[in-house]
């Protein structure tokens, strides 16, 4: 049966190419003759999908998994003496509870589809329906030791439940980094095609060559129009246009596709795609709408079914109330640590500084907080002093983008200045902003007051949330992002930001310190 999902269709190009003069034209190119002939002779999909064998590796790493933590629990509470001894009543009952915790987990994980296809690679889905599914399985076995009376020790559960979850999910995140690394190479990609106008097209497989972690491989597209003199151009040259009205059952069988992806609107509206869903189900494929709400994450967006009628409702965004002070306390908490955990690094680095160039220590910036109100915000210097008066006459070489300033090779940077800056290591005294309340862990970047001067609607938005240390900016590539680009990610976090997300970014923040990418 034919599976629906929906990627975000985040915005379109300012300016589209089209396709290529002529349909059903393909690249010349040996790599496709081979490719379509090795689908041709399999019946128009590849044998053993790497999907299958993913997931069974992952069965038998969870059931490893699951046995060493059902086993480590088991030895706690009888010691490895224990075993070898006599096995009284209290002990064959335990081993019954073991057995019957082994299996009820393992149904569990298959049951909430923790291995499935849509959720490898990419998101929280996998780990939180890992988290559940071990959660579940205690709940329901206490449940049912409690029914027929089984006294189980506590120690017994205490072990086994907090160390089940931190082994699996451990487990799925080494599983995770080794498929990244596959499909960095080009391997463990589903084939899909996208269907839609020219413009949505050549967006659509921008993006998805730009994001191997979705686990999709364009192997061609089927456009809806094309004018002529319409020229075929990058970033999707080597894509093969089948055709412009192709059968959809041709073209999937022609690529292995198991997927097809509409990119926007086809002509026909909604009964055009409910048509096409029903041919992709007798053929086993998913379809997957690339949605035009702009900026628009899942949780904010909740389907309402309707007989006749399914409604998409999508909530308003959440300027404040309970999540923000749960995001202040975690904030509070996590910054004060850092900042007694980091204090001998702190005292190093402001050694280093001063020997380096003279000058203060420490250096305070004004910045535009929450709701446009300012603050001093506290960094390490690493700029020679008076370097705010010397930007005037460095216009000429800005490499930044919009209203950003930046230079890879700013003569102003200091020695230290610049490993310090590579390794974000500068921004460490902010802990001290976010303690006060001025900024948070994660969240927008914190902009100078130049910059906001020039914000036009809707970048203001920026500054409905407290401006963060880290961010979805920090992570995807800081100063060498595009300005449109850097406002866009700004903007989404604002409007869909949630706790669970903030520790992914946290976690990704670090990722990017160790391997830095447009810092300087």
């Amino acid at each position: 049966m034919t599976e629906l999902r929906i990627i975000p269709h985040l915005r379109r190009p300012a300016t589209g190419s089209a396709g290529r003069k002529g349909a059903g034209v393909k690249p010349k190119h040996s790599v496709w003759d081979a490719r379509s002939a090795k689908l041709d002779a399999a019946g128009g999909r590849e044998a053993s999908p790497w999907s299958a064998r993913y997931a069974t590796k992952l069965r038998i790493s969870d059931t490893l998994v699951v046995a060493v933590v059902v086993a480590v629990a088991y030895l706690s509470r009888f010691g490895v003496v224990g075993i070898h001894e006599p096995a009284d009543l209290k002990e064959t009952g335990y081993m019954w509870v073991c057995m019957a915790i082994v299996v009820l987990w393992l149904t569990d994980l298959a049951y909430c589809r923790s291995r499935e296809k849509s959720v490898f690679g990419a998101g929280v889905t996998e780990y939180r329906r890992v988290t559940q599914a071990t959660l579940r399985s205690f709940g329901l076995m206490a449940m049912a030791l409690l029914v027929f009376q089984i006294e189980v020790s506590r120690g017994f559960f205490a072990v086994a439940l907090p160390l089940g979850i931190v082994l699996l999910v451990a487990e799925r995140w080494l599983w995770r980094g080794w498929l990244a690394r596959q499909r960095d190479t080009g391997k463990s990609l589903s084939n899909v095609v996208v269907i839609g106008n020219p413009q949505d097209v050549e967006y659509v497989i921008g993006q998805l060559g730009g994001n191997l972690s979705t686990g999709y491989r364009v192997a061609g597209a089927a456009l809806t129009t094309l004018a002529p003199g319409m020229s075929l151009l990058p970033p999707w040259y080597h894509v093969p246009v089948l055709s412009t009205a192709a059968d959809i059952a041709e073209v999937v069988a022609k690529t292995g596709a198991e997927a097809v992806i509409v990119a926007g609107a086809l002509p026909g509206g909604p009964k055009a795609i409910q048509e096409l869903g029903w041919r992709l189900e007798d053929m086993n494929t998913e379809l997957v709408l690339a949605s035009s709400l702009t900026n628009v994450a899942g949780p904010r967006v909740h389907f309402r079914p309707l007989e006749g009628l399914p409604l998409m409702r999508v909530e308003l965004p959440q300027y404040s109330g309970g999540k923000h002070v749960f995001k202040r306390v975690m904030d509070m908490l996590l910054a004060t640590a850092a900042l007694l955990v980091l204090t001998p690094l702190f005292l190093v680095l402001a050694l280093v500084v001063k020997l380096d160039s003279p000058g203060p220590v420490l250096f305070l910036q004004e910045r535009i907080g929450r709701n446009g109100e300012t603050f001093k915000m506290v960094k390490f210097r690493s700029m020679v002093v008076g370097a705010e008066a010397k930007l005037a006459a460095l216009q000429d070489g800005n490499e930044g983008a919009g209203v950003l300033f930046k230079m890879a090779n700013d003569p102003r940077v200091t020695r230290s200045g610049r490993w310090m800056r590579r390794f974000s290591m500068d921004e460490l005294p902010q802990f001290w902003n976010v303690v006060k309340g001025h900024m948070s862990l994660v969240g927008p970047r914190p902009p100078l007051a130049t910059e906001v001067a020039e914000y036009q609607q809707p970048v203001q938005r920026r500054l409905l949330i407290k401006p963060g240390i880290t961010g979805l900016w920090q992570i995807s590539g800081r100063s060498d992002l595009a300005w449109d680009e850097a406002v866009r990610l700004d903007l989404y976090y604002v409007e869909n930001w949630s706790l669970t997300g903030d520790l992914v970014i946290l976690w990704r923040t670090f990722k990017a310190v160790v391997a830095p990418t447009g810092a300087y």
